[in-house]
């Protein structure tokens, strides 16, 4: 037995057999072909990427089917770059100037550029290399006849476990057969997560080095809540998880019951659970969950779904559907949360940055490039006239950003109404805290601001100074920290003395140990993942709120995370013995 510690990208449990799929690095040699077999050559390339293009331009149909229009679009970022024309021009000129062969003229230009990216200090770049992994081997395989493993065949249900999956191989997995996703590298934002995320594929990242301490065939459990993959587990530890499990399920189907109930607490306060989201497509199945709207519009992912900028159109569009879905209920659209770890490859962000966490991300990005925010906010704009919606700023650190934040909004207004072109001009304009300045300041802000929304993630990220996605100090990025729920006491507070709406839309706000102290906190509204609304729900409709101040009051008097997360388990175990913990 041997329990193996990732990052946790998809929840669910499974329990299967592993299938560790192959690398497929083949190592192609050189060989030197005749002068007159050079044009010979340079047919086979050209035959070879348009076979990869139809493979490609095929499992983005699939895609669309599977995922929706928004997340296939990974798949139009592999067009792109196996059109692109440079890259070609480098293989066809290594054939042409080194009389090499098609396969290995493709083999030396895409493992430089892969290397190259490889090599980068950020993340999110680092995690592209296996886009372009992904094309050599399609482009290799119709040269050389060797095709990656079918996972749309596989006889039988399992685990996979890989070094990393393609976004080709994630796209066409059947959900029937894989019950699982173990993968040695990968991040939170790496294709593989993002799609094995959609497909409702349970997943964890990051294990380092599981390809090596497991065999075809061994039993694994995987625990996409807890971000733990366990070989060869135990007999108790399977009795334990397929109690799990079954608890789990005869839970899940009793809170689909709950779906048109409100979210009420036993003394009869309303609390609003709303959903965050990447694209419009996710809304209905959010609905369907029991959201009353939606808190947290990342719209960003818009942008990183597609090698080109979006056009004001496209973004219109996006928008406007997003409001449609909604039906009447709110919707709050962030704007642009590029930089850090959600580096777009089309522009703007730094490649380069040594911090980029720490650098020019988010509104700062916005701020410095003007027409990327002003085209967004018309977009916005123009989408307002059909139904209600929020805009809101996210990682303001100081004063004077939501000041010119705010200016600038008030900037594409008057050019739009020097077009006539109609917008809601009664749009509550809020801001994210996420960052410790701006939730110790939060009384000042709470005058500029219509609402404000505590964004966890960045803020217990700030506030212990730790990076979130990195699995070697994961042990130390609490949400039940003290320091953290002492900034959220005081941001709440201030909101509510000024009179304004605050809501929180982070992942605690979807972890049921932490909904009793939230709501003694103070917190009426919560946005969380759509999958975690119905146990909220749940427990919201188990306790009281003289409860949940209990609560609150008992954690003000511990000293650590391990005191706090202790006695919030054990209250929680009190209200929903049969639960799950731990989830996403």
């Amino acid at each position: 037995m041997q329990i193996k510690k990732g990052i946790a990208v998809s929840p669910g449990v499974a329990i299967s057999r592993a299938v560790v799929i192959d690398a497929e690095d083949v190592a192609i040699p050189r060989r030197v072909v005749a002068s007159s077999a050079v044009g010979k050559e340079v047919n086979r390339l050209d035959q070879a990427l348009e076979a990869s293009q139809k493979d490609i331009e095929k499992l983005r149909d699939q895609a669309v089917a599977t995922v929706g229009e928004d997340l296939a679009k990974i798949f139009d970022a592999h067009l792109a770059m196996l059109m692109d024309r440079p890259t070609i021009a480098q293989i066809k000129q290594a054939i042409e100037s080194e009389y090499v062969t098609a396969e290995y003229a493709v083999y030396s230009v895409m493992r430089r550029l892969a290397q190259m990216f490889s090599g980068q200090e950020n993340r999110y770049l680092r995690e592209r290399a296996n886009d372009i992994w992904d094309l050599e081997r399609r482009i290799l395989g119709h040269l050389i006849g060797h095709s990656q493993q079918e996972l749309a065949h596989l006889d039988a249900e399992c685990i996979l476990v890989a070094h990393d999956l393609t976004p080709s191989q994630t796209a066409s997995l059947d959900k029937k057969k894989i019950r699982g996703i173990a993968t040695d590298a990968g991040g939170r934002t790496s294709h593989t997560a993002i799609l094995a995320h959609a497909l409702g594929i349970p997943a964890v990242v990051g294990l380092e080095d599981i390809t090596g301490a497991i065999n075809n065939g061994d039993s694994i459990i995987l625990d996409g809540n807890r971000g733990q993959a366990i070989i060869e587990p135990n007999a108790e530890q399977l009795l334990t998880y397929r109690e799990q499990k079954r608890k789990a399920t005869a839970f899940e189907h009793t809170l689909d019951e709950l779906r048109k109930l409100p979210a009420q607490t036993t003394d009869g306060t309303a609390i609003a659970l709303q959903a965050n989201i990447e694209f419009p497509d996710e809304i209905e199945p959010a609905l369907g969950k029991g959201a009353t709207g939606i808190g947290l519009y990342r719209t960003e992912f818009l942008f990183l779904a597609s090698e080109t900028e979006p056009t004001e159109e496209q973004q219109y569009a996006s928008y406007k559907q997003a409001i449609e879905a909604c039906n009447g209920l709110p919707l709050t659209i962030r704007t642009l949360d590029l930089g850090a770890d959600k580096v777009w490859l089309g522009g703007y962000t730094d490649h380069a940055e040594r911090n980029p966490f720490l650098g020019c991300r988010s509104i700062r990005l916005c701020l410095q490039n003007l027409p990327l925010f002003k085209t967004q906010l018309r977009a916005i704009l123009r989408a307002s006239v059909h139904g209600p919606l929020r805009i809101m700023f996210p990682l303001i650190s100081n004063l004077m950003e939501l000041r010119q934040a705010k200016m600038i909004l008030a900037d594409v207004m008057e050019d739009l109404d020097e077009q006539a072109i109609e917008y809601a001009s009664d749009i509550p304009v809020g801001m994210m805290i996420e960052v410790p300045s701006a939730a110790l300041q939060a009384s000042v802000f709470a005058q500029e601001a219509d609402f404000f929304s505590i964004g966890t993630n960045d803020l217990i990220q700030y506030t212990v100074a730790v990076d979130r996605g990195n699995e070697r100090i994961a042990n130390l990025y609490s949400a039940a920290h003290p320091a953290v729920i002492q900034l959220i006491r005081e941001v709440v507070r201030a909101a509510k003395r000024a009179n304004i709406d605050v809501s929180l839309c982070g992942e605690m706000g979807g972890e049921p140990e932490y909904v009793m102290l939230l709501l003694g906190l103070g917190l009426r509204k919560i946005s969380i993942t759509p999958p975690a609304i119905p146990e909220v729900k749940q427990i919201v409709r188990s306790v009281s709120i003289e409860k949940c101040k209990r609560v609150m009051r008992k954690v003000a008097t511990f000293e650590t995370e391990h005191q706090v997360l202790n006695y919030l388990r054990e209250e929680i175990r009190r209200v929903l013995p049969n639960g799950t913990l731990g989830g996403r």
